[in-house]
């Protein structure tokens, strides 16, 4: 079973518009609670509500100082993890309210990372996109809360993701893909997650 400390982080799965749902989770010890927010101001409202030590956030949160990517970027391709250049066509919207609601948070005096749920499934070897899976593989980490109780939809699962690995990085269980000019993307170290069972 995963060990876990007592340190309250969030996961955020942020949408490109505030018309659409974001997912939120909040992990403290093995206690995970998730849920839908819209706007940034609900975002903001749930970070001051719980004071995390550490905000893992689904989105770009820097853009490149020139192109379409960042060094961050185009590292995580070269290390097998798919993501997509802040400045694409399609991901503008998102990489702007991103930028835009880190500076707010940081604002507020709290931590944030990048993060990209997928590649971190990827690297714990846990399935990408078969949700349900997905679900059972964090409850036999030995999370608990909401994943015990209701299926957590796709936004709150990668909410989820996102949580865990603001805790793997607390203990120092990941790989940092960047530099400080454009930012970096945190990842766990590869292996497969039965091995962070203790």
């Amino acid at each position: 079973m995963l060990k876990l400390n007592t340190s309250r982080l969030i996961g955020l799965d942020l949408a490109g518009k505030s018309k659409n749902p974001s997912g939120i989770a909040i992990l403290e010890g093995r206690n995970l609670k998730a849920r839908l927010v819209y706007t940034d101001t609900e975002i903001l409202e749930v970070i001051e509500k719980n004071k995390p030590e550490l905000i893992a956030i689904d989105a770009p949160l820097n853009t490149p100082l020139q192109g379409f990517s960042r060094k961050a970027d185009r590292d995580m391709i070269k290390n097998g993890y798919r993501v997509l250049p802040p400045k694409l066509t399609f991901m503008n919207t998102l990489t702007s309210r991103a930028v835009k609601l880190n500076k707010r948070i940081k604002e507020k005096h709290y931590r944030t990372i990048e993060v990209h749920p997928t590649s971190s499934r990827k690297a714990l070897q846990i399935a990408l996109k078969d949700w349900k899976s997905i679900q059972e593989t964090l409850k036999a980490l030995g999370l608990q809360g909401e994943l015990q109780t209701r299926r957590l939809i796709t936004h709150e699962l990668d909410a989820a993701t996102a949580a865990l690995t603001a805790r793997l990085h607390i203990d120092n269980r990941t790989d940092i893909f960047g530099d400080e000019e454009e930012g970096y993307i945190v990842v766990p170290k590869k292996g497969n997650w039965r091995n962070l069972q203790v």
